[in-house]
């Protein structure tokens, strides 16, 4: 009854603006809240999707993975592998009538490889400096080649910033974020919503056809999806797998799925603070014997009724960089009782799991829970608003942390931030000079034979250290009213509002 109530009293909300009004106001439900609206500091999924409406990067991609130009026309690259030259468009403003130019593109690269705080940095770890070589051009020189580069730059990394803005706004930037995107920034309120509005001089205005998107953050999956039924949004994402037939029922909305680059796994605390100091964080075998109590096709089809895909690695077991060396574990509770004796470690291992506060993660969570005990694992959940879990393991503040990674188009950044060394997603704190080895000999080629041989020596280092127990690739399921027209599904689940209208 109080999900009902919450939801009657959130559609008259919404549905109070003229009609007039709401037919340019297209309005978004978004499982989470944002972290923070700035492109260097910002950590979240969501995030990148209000990103996304307000930040051009240098270049996107398309509906088929493919690397476009957006804010940059071309780039080439020195035959060394080490310089990497970016043409950019011209006549593009920011949203306070700066020109982006060049020197635009040096500050905001060199403010995301050296501010404090920074969730850049290891994505752009291999630039020495960036240089401008005209009004229209950057040079990149580089410590060493670096194949991802601009793959990273059709993402946070690439998203321009004003640089008057951040001069006079400081650290309160991420206030008020000034960028180059269709629509500009207006109002935040915290676990609410975003608001931002079109932005007349946009380089590619003659596509953007929405006065207004709101963004309201709805981590309840079904008053999200009632509010959409009830026409007081027009937008959802992660629908639940289990809500497929009563959307594919509604001729009101238009249900899309499909594969995505995301995955959700187990992260463990292995030098984050006294927190890792319990018989997972400190044995290996431990570690093996937890991964050894889930069993992934059970998880898939009980929580989400076999539209996930199983996996165990950062790429899914379709993908071109799978490793098809190290399947799919099955579930084996004998193997697993034994590694624990192995161990010498007393049963039942008491553990807490930090959750995000979402009826999918809680599933998941209560599923993993009711296997490991089987195993002789006792887990406690702690069930966190989205948000802060991220500052609190962050802090190291966890000792198991389900969580997921929403994924990036190049293998690099959905592995080497959550493992490589010092990186700034590596919650765990894991570190091994052969793990690390091997993720920045991947970064030396462009050859995918030879860089999926280098994920290979990663990966055997990390089979024997689990410090990551990956569990399974989302399907992407969204809907949006049948009046939404123009919209497509984006295979990186980043939600683009180009070619977007309401009908009448």
């Amino acid at each position: 009854m109080r999900t009902l109530v919450l939801c009657a009293l959130f559609a008259a909300t919404l549905t109070a603006a003229s009609p007039a009004f709401a037919q340019s106001n297209l309005r978004i439900g978004l499982a989470e809240d944002p972290d923070n609206l700035d492109p260097t500091t910002a950590g979240s999924y969501v995030g990148r999707i209000v990103l996304a409406a307000m930040c051009d990067k240098l270049f996107d991609i398309d509906a088929h993975l493919n690397i476009v130009p957006q804010l940059a026309l071309s780039h080439t690259t020195s035959e060394d592998g080490k310089t990497v030259t970016i043409r950019l468009r011209p006549n593009v403003k920011f949203h306070d009538g700066e020109p982006f130019d060049a020197e635009a593109v040096k500050f905001t690269l060199d403010r995301h490889i050296t501010m404090q705080g920074s969730f850049r940095k290891a994505e752009l770890s291999q630039i020495d400096r960036v240089e401008v070589a005209d009004p229209l051009t950057v040079r990149l020189l580089l410590k060493a080649p670096f194949s991802p580069l601009i793959a990273q730059l059709t993402d946070r990394a690439g998203m321009m910033v004003s640089p008057k803005a951040v001069r006079e706004a400081g650290d309160k930037f991420v206030a008020n974020p000034i960028c180059a995107g269709p629509f500009k920034f207006i109002e935040r309120v915290a676990q609410e919503k975003i608001v931002l509005e079109r932005f007349g001089d946009y380089w590619d205005k003659n596509r953007i056809h929405i006065d207004r998107v709101t963004y309201f953050s709805i981590p309840d999956s079904t008053v999200r999806l009632a509010n959409l039924r009830s026409g007081a949004l027009d937008l959802i994402e992660r629908v639940l797998a289990t809500d497929i037939p009563a959307v594919r029922g509604d001729p009101k909305l238009k249900l899309l799925t499909g594969p995505s680059l995301m995955y959700t796994g187990l992260t463990i605390n292995l030098a984050n603070t006294d927190q890792a100091k319990n018989p997972l964080g400190q044995n290996a075998k431990v570690r093996q014997a937890l991964e050894l109590t889930i069993d992934r096709d059970v998880l898939n089809k009980v929580v989400f009724n076999g539209e996930f895909t199983p996996g165990n690695q950062w790429s899914s077991p379709t993908d071109p960089y799978y490793i098809q060396k190290f399947p799919i574990p099955a579930r084996n509770i004998e193997r697993a009782k034994a590694l624990i004796k192995e161990a010498g470690v007393a049963t039942p291992i008491a553990l807490e799991v930090m959750v995000p506060n979402q009826p999918d993660l809680r599933q998941v969570a209560e599923v993993i829970q009711a296997m490991a005990a089987e195993g002789g694992f006792e887990l406690k959940l702690r069930l966190t608003e989205f948000a802060t879990s991220l500052s609190e393991a962050t802090k190291g503040n966890f000792q198991l942390y389900l969580i997921g990674w929403s994924g990036r188009v190049d293998p690099d950044q959905n592995v080497i931030n959550h493992l490589g060394c010092n990186t700034p997603f590596n919650w765990g704190k894991y570190c091994s000079e052969t793990t690390q080895a091997a993720l920045n000999e991947a970064r030396l080629s462009t050859d995918p034979v030879k860089r999926k041989a280098a994920y290979e020596k990663a990966l055997t280092q990390i089979e024997a250290d689990r410090p990551l127990i990956y569990l399974y690739h989302q399907a992407l399921i969204f809907a949006h009213t049948a009046k939404l027209q123009g919209y497509m599904q984006p295979p990186d689940g980043i939600i683009r509002l180009q070619d977007m209208k309401l009908a009448q």
